[in-house]
């Protein structure tokens, strides 16, 4: 029976998909999903403690990590509970309005992260073009102003996609294809126009990651420029070492994003299980990624990490 506007959106029950074709074995592809949860929020949780507690790491450059563990926190907290209840009882029901929720916070929390990873090449810039100055372009009530407006930005730009998505007719199949609600596949559902939302949609994109991923490239640009003048060597290593984890951060989370919007624009003949995977890794990469790079190849967090955990251990 068609669904009108005679049926409210918010009786809507959508399905969630875990691996298609392999829903035997759900409890056995759990175990890595566990793992994966496990240190992305152990690992962002460790960095935000250790930034907070050691006054050593209170600069412009790790508040702006703290930012991007914040929302790698988010973006994992968001689909923790829908996959994993796939996984474990084969919960897949979910609401329309709890789907729009998850949906909203899901675009979010990746809005912010393109959003901090621009202000961290900006940082970036800063710190290797005009040293000297960096305290005092880079003050606390800045890094305050940023850390609002990348809140502001999501929420101006996510808060239209949830808005027009209720206003569409879904009287078609209500299986989406992921374990967490994403846009495109929820307005794939509906068998009214969705022509505005797809424009909406592509225009955030555009605006977001788009714009972000081009200022990201003109600042390394300067970047290389300015260590490029630079007369030694030694000098010259030393200024783009300390870029080498900010490169890291932004290639695990664009190439995966990239790969979701082309597999889901272009796609349609390739396998399910291939949007499966990469919507997983599009999710998981990044927060699973982030604190292994920046504990890895910055030594400051490095030992405040160290320092946290002889610190929790002496205490046990």
């Amino acid at each position: 029976m068609p669904t009108s506007q005679n049926t409210t959106t918010s009786s809507i029950i959508f399905l969630l998909t875990g691996v298609p074709g392999l829903e035997a074995f759900h409890i056995w592809i759990s175990i890595p999903f566990c793992f994966l949860y496990a240190t992305a929020l152990s690992g962002n949780s460790l960095i935000l403690f250790a930034i907070i507690t050691q006054p050593s790491l209170h600069e412009p450059m790790y508040y702006f990590l703290s930012m991007l563990s914040t929302t790698d926190l988010g973006l994992s907290i968001s689909t923790l509970a829908t996959m994993l209840g796939i996984f474990w009882f084969n919960a897949r029901e979910i609401s329309f309005n709890a789907c729009l929720s998850q949906m909203f916070f899901i675009q979010l929390f990746t809005v912010m992260e393109s959003s901090v990873l621009l202000a961290m090449a900006f940082d970036r810039y800063v710190a290797i073009s005009n040293p000297l100055r960096y305290s005092s372009v880079l003050t606390d009530l800045k890094i305050v102003v940023i850390g609002v407006a990348i809140v502001a930005r999501g929420t101006l730009i996510q808060t239209p996609l949830a808005v027009l998505l209720k206003r569409l007719s879904y009287c078609s199949s209500h299986v989406l294809h992921h374990s967490y609600c994403f846009h495109p596949d929820v307005m794939k559902l509906s068998c009214t126009d969705t022509r505005i939302n797809s424009a909406v949609g592509l225009t955030a994109l555009i605006s977001t990651a788009g714009v972000d991923s081009v200022f990201i490239i003109l600042s390394y640009v300067l970047i290389i420029r300015t260590v490029l003048s630079i007369a030694s060597p030694e000098e010259r290593k030393k200024a783009f070492s300390t870029c080498i984890s900010h490169i890291g951060a932004v290639a695990v989370f664009y190439i995966p994003l990239i790969s979701l919007s082309f597999v889901h624009r272009f796609g349609k003949g390739a396998p399910p299980y291939v949007h499966t995977l990469i919507a997983n890794a599009y999710l998981l990469i990044p927060p699973v990624m982030n604190p292994i790079i920046y504990s890895v190849k910055t030594k400051q967090i490095r030992k405040a990490v160290l320092k946290v955990l002889r610190s929790s251990m002496a205490k046990s």
